[in-house]
């Protein structure tokens, strides 16, 4: 029998398990938090005890503090908070990445975050959760976002550092610390030497103790000699995309990986030189695939485009309500490390 008290409740300190009484992604401080992911816009500092994947425990000690209390779980392991069922599944935003599923009084409802469906090799594959109730973003929810398959946007960025390299130029690529730098990484080994930001570095060191292989790579502080790159490859984080440091880079192009790359014009206005739709979010097909394999008796359709999407799911027989929150998708943030900056 399905109780009528409410699994989910949408407040002021972020999504709230009522019967459980925790909170996901919370954005101001609460007592017990489950974080889906390691990004600065869905693990915030404060907490009084964090729950999350494994593979984001050190994440969230390297970018909020190495004393946190901190607890890691598996997917598809089940545990038990104030009596409801809560676990863990693939997301594959980006590692560790996690929807979390609560069951309580018969009733079913899965908060994915972000995610997406398209297998980057690196991040679990994404497993679809029947529910009840599915939350859902919608960062890229307009049908103009689609990506290319994997292999496509990897050749793209090949083949302009080839042309790079034909000019004598370094190729910089920008892109987010934290998921979308590993796969632009794994998408060049092979095509010459790759430096990446220090910041970037020490993130990759999760991968690598989660077992995941990285390819070869040195490690880049841009306060000291970079007459070393040049002609090479390098990778920075999105802070530093206009910073005074980067241009002491000799001879440099730029190259944007966002899915925001996929809009003519977006290019042009971030000052790139070349642009490459690489997300680690759901396009508009994936959206609409994840949403009908829940089976969702009601979805939430949170950041991003909220009211258009909400609104074509329910002209497509979908029950969806558009649910204003605090935080954004990883792509539209500031990066939070200090060192970024720098």
């Amino acid at each position: 029998m399905i109780q009528d008290e409410p699994l989910l409740r949408f407040c002021s300190e972020g999504i709230y398990c009522v019967p459980g009484r925790f909170y996901i992604d919370p954005w101001r401080p609460v007592a017990k938090a489950l974080i889906m992911h390691g990004h600065a816009d869905h693990a915030r500092e404060g907490m009084q005890h964090y729950l999350c994947h494994h593979f984001t425990v050190p994440i969230l000690k390297a970018r909020i503090g190495a004393d946190i209390q901190v607890q890691g779980i598996a997917y598809n392991e089940p545990t038990y908070l104030n009596g409801v069922k809560v676990s863990f599944h693939p997301a594959g935003h980006i590692i560790g990445s996690a929807q979390i599923r609560l069951e309580y009084g018969g009733k079913v409802a899965v908060v994915s975050g972000d995610y997406k469906v398209q297998d980057d090799g690196l991040s679990t594959p994404f497993e679809p959760v029947r529910c009840h109730e599915f939350v859902t973003e919608s960062t890229f929810g307009l049908p103009i976002y689609k990506w290319l398959p994997v292999e496509s946007y990897q050749q793209q960025m090949r083949q302009w550092i080839t042309e790079n390299q034909a000019r004598g130029k370094t190729s910089v690529f920008i892109g987010y610390s934290l998921g979308k730098a590993q796969r632009i990484l794994k998408a060049l080994e092979g095509m010459g030497d790759i430096y990446v930001h220090y910041s970037i570095a020490r993130l990759n060191e999760a991968y690598v103790s989660a077992g995941i292989p990285l390819p070869e790579y040195r490690n880049l502080d841009l306060r000291e000699d970079v007459k070393k790159v040049a002609g090479k490859i390098v990778i920075v984080p999105p802070a530093l995309a206009d910073s005074n440091a980067l241009k002491r880079i000799p001879d440099f192009a730029t190259a944007i990986c966002s899915g925001w790359m996929q809009v003519r014009g977006a290019r042009r206005w971030r000052s790139a030189d070349a642009g490459f739709a690489v997300s680690d979010h759901a396009d508009w097909p994936g959206l609409l695939q994840a949403i009908k394999a829940t089976e969702a008796d009601k979805v939430y359709v949170t950041h991003g485009h909220t009211q258009t999407f909400a609104k074509y799911l329910n002209e497509t027989g979908i029950y969806a309500e558009a649910i204003k929150t605090e935080f954004g998708a990883e792509e539209e943030i500031e990066e939070t490390v200090k060192a970024e900056k720098e």
